[in-house]
């Protein structure tokens, strides 16, 4: 029994250390603080991958600066300016419809050596290149469920963005739970309509299973408890088994059964027709929201 040796590390797991330990080092600004720059920020100090001391947070609200300072422990400024100029890596967290306004108060203010990543939803890499005047920029489609650690960031990057800036936008990505990188801008459109607005997709399934739930008779927290336990374990059993999900809804289906009569019900309806044209639809608005539906 070898008590107290450390298993060896691997190079992948060195290479990690390493971008770990050098992300640490890095001065990061937020241009916004709402919600998922919180939930980023927050993710960054739990897992150890910031200090409050290399975080840095722009924000015109004064509510939301002095949540940063109390809470997290921050130096905050009104100033975008200085936000961008401070930022190793510089992270934009506003609304499309404030983003010009921002992209006007930094142009040329981005050291020339900076990751500049964009969460903003909608606007793609070319406008942002062009309004800040700067090429090594990450475009990511992050989701809500992000603001407990369990989000879905699917990113992609110019080349301009070195691999090491690469290695450091994925560790970042990775507070806020999975990260994927994709080698086009248009899966960011893809991911929109899934990823991105898929929790609400979700979230109106569980309202209407809830409320069905309430009308055979349970109360409405009986029935929140149930419907949210089943989609969690239903979720956590796809994750963990091999199989397609195809062949685990014929596991919980038998013939002429209670599920077979459900799911024959939810058939006739057009249930997989609904969120087929709801996700194409997501998709085509991402489009023609950043500019790209003649694309």
């Amino acid at each position: 029994m070898n008590v107290g040796c450390a298993a060896p590390l691997t190079p992948d797991r060195l290479t990690e250390e390493k971008n770990l330990n050098m992300l640490q080092e890095l001065n990061i600004s937020l241009i916004g603080s709402g919600n998922m720059a919180e939930a980023m920020i927050k993710g960054l100090l739990d897992k150890g991958m910031a200090r409050p001391s290399n975080l840095f947070a722009s924000d015109p609200v004064d509510e939301r600066r002095q949540i940063m300072q109390e809470h997290y422990h921050l130096e905050v400024t009104s100033d975008n300016r200085l936000a961008a100029q401070r930022g190793d890596v510089v992270i934009l967290a506003v609304k499309p419809q404030v983003l010009p306004h921002v992209m006007s108060d930094i142009r040329g203010m981005v050291r020339s050596s900076a990751l500049v990543i964009s969460i903003v939803a909608g606007v793609p890499i070319q406008t942002i290149s062009q309004g800040i005047e700067h090429e090594a920029i990450v475009r990511v489609i992050p989701n809500t469920p992000a603001m407990v650690g369990q989000g879905m960031s699917v990113w992609t990057a110019t080349s301009a963005v070195s691999q090491q800036q690469r290695e450091q936008a994925r560790l970042i990505l990775r507070s806020l739970g999975e990260e994927m990188e994709v080698e086009r801008e248009d899966y960011i459109d893809m991911a929109t309509a899934v990823s991105g607005s898929g929790p609400a997709y979700v979230f109106l399934f569980i309202e209407a299973l809830t409320d069905a739930a309430v009308h055979l008779g349970f109360s409405r927290p009986m029935a929140e408890r149930i419907v949210l336990q089943t989609l969690q374990g239903a979720v956590a059993l796809a994750k963990e088994s091999s199989a397609h999900p195809a062949e685990l809804r014929n596991k919980v289906t038998s013939p002429a059964g209670t599920t077979a009569e459900a799911l024959y019900q939810l058939e006739k309806g057009g249930f997989r027709a609904v969120i087929s044209k709801a996700v194409w639809a997501a998709y085509q608005k991402s489009r023609s929201l950043g500019g790209l539906s003649n694309r």
